[in-house]
């Protein structure tokens, strides 16, 4: 790797960290406003117009509260548990194709921090890490309630994990490659959510259970533990989990849109779009590659604002409840996608 391209890989994580990070307070704001709007109230309305520096107070606020370490903790794991969250959430992203490529002075750039050719299993294998983050919070606390919330994390995310992994099989099969930024490419003729709405629907699900939020918000649950794994966090240790949660459900909607919305792709069927018309499928020029920026943006927002709008509309889940819908139906509806994508696969349909 030459200076030039170190230099560009550099720019391109700045860009995507500095999106992840700005997203958070947008999303907060969002979040308040529109759970605000859903329940007939007035939401944050007095920092700044419409309440928009309010997510800057907040942070401020974080920044400058005094942050005591308990007594009964563990000294050396309770301060860097929400690291083990907050890193894992945020690195995902470096497999997730954002944009298609742009040419500048004859070099061509992929939009997309690494292309791995084990993208899929790149993303699973880091986002199941960020358990340990919830354990060692919950455990290091020595507190019944933080450990309790972290039990409860830790099966959730083993129920949820076999769901969600066995649901990408599925689109796996179809496409014939783990490459995220293949797996947008060949959804040039067909988006993946009309060749599998079952794997979807799994997926999307489990989704939400594995960024812990309404109606699966169980580990922090504050009718019954308090706050979870992070009572005993203040400052800006309860803002780094804060964030983590944040970007987790960033990344759910990223890989949502990559999966089985065409990334990048602007229309269903560009391809035969583009035969009809004559004219190339990937031209090469700046308005073009920020188009598809934007169209990747567009629907990764969409997503994201599903995650706010559910978690303001549908109520909190029983534990037994939240085990039946892993084991009992998520997990075998799943194994049933595999099976019949595989049998359609064999017979020429798909």
């Amino acid at each position: 790797m030459d200076f030039i391209d170190f230099t560009i890989l550099a720019i391109k994580i700045m860009v995507v960290m500095g999106a992840l990070l700005n997203a958070v307070p947008i999303l907060v704001w969002v979040e308040r406003r529109g759970s605000a709007f859903i329940q007939d109230r007035l939401g944050p309305n007095r920092v700044g117009p419409m309440g928009l520096l309010q997510p800057v107070a907040d942070v401020i606020k974080f920044i400058f509260k005094e942050d005591p370490i308990p007594c009964h903790v563990h000294r050396f794991l309770f301060p860097i548990a929400p690291l083990f969250s907050l890193i894992p959430a945020s690195i995902i992203f470096a497999a997730i194709p954002f944009g298609d490529t742009l040419e500048i002075w004859g070099r061509t750039i992929t939009l997309q921090i690494a292309d791995i050719h084990i993208g899929i299993l790149y993303v699973l294998a880091v986002g199941s890490l960020g358990i340990y983050g919830v354990l060692i919070a919950g455990w290091s606390s020595n507190n019944k309630y933080s450990i309790l919330g972290a039990l409860r994390s830790s099966s959730q995310m083993i129920s949820y994990e076999i769901a969600l992994g066995a649901s990408l099989i599925g689109p796996l099969l179809v496409y014939g490659t783990f490459s995220l930024n293949e797996i947008v490419h060949l959804q040039a003729q067909s988006w993946g959510i009309f060749l599998q709405p079952l794997a979807f629907l799994i997926f999307f699900v489990s989704g939400f259970a594995e960024s812990n939020r309404l109606p699966f918000d169980l580990p922090e649950g504050e009718a019954e533990l308090v706050a979870g794994f992070h009572t005993e966090y203040g400052s800006m240790k309860f803002a780094l989990f804060f964030m983590a949660e944040y970007i987790h459900i960033v990344t759910i909607a990223a890989l949502n849109t990559t999966l089985f919305w065409g990334g990048w792709q602007l229309i269903p069927g560009m391809v035969s779009l583009a035969n009809v018309l004559g004219i190339s499928t990937y031209p090469h020029s700046v308005g073009l590659a920020l188009l598809k920026v934007a169209a990747f943006t567009l629907k990764t927002t969409f997503f994201t604002l599903i995650f706010i709008w559910v978690r303001w509309t549908l109520p909190r889940f029983r534990y037994d409840q939240l085990m039946m819908l892993g084991w009992k139906i998520l997990i075998p509806a799943a194994f049933i996608n595999i099976g019949a994508t595989a049998v359609l696969l064999y017979i020429g349909w798909l």
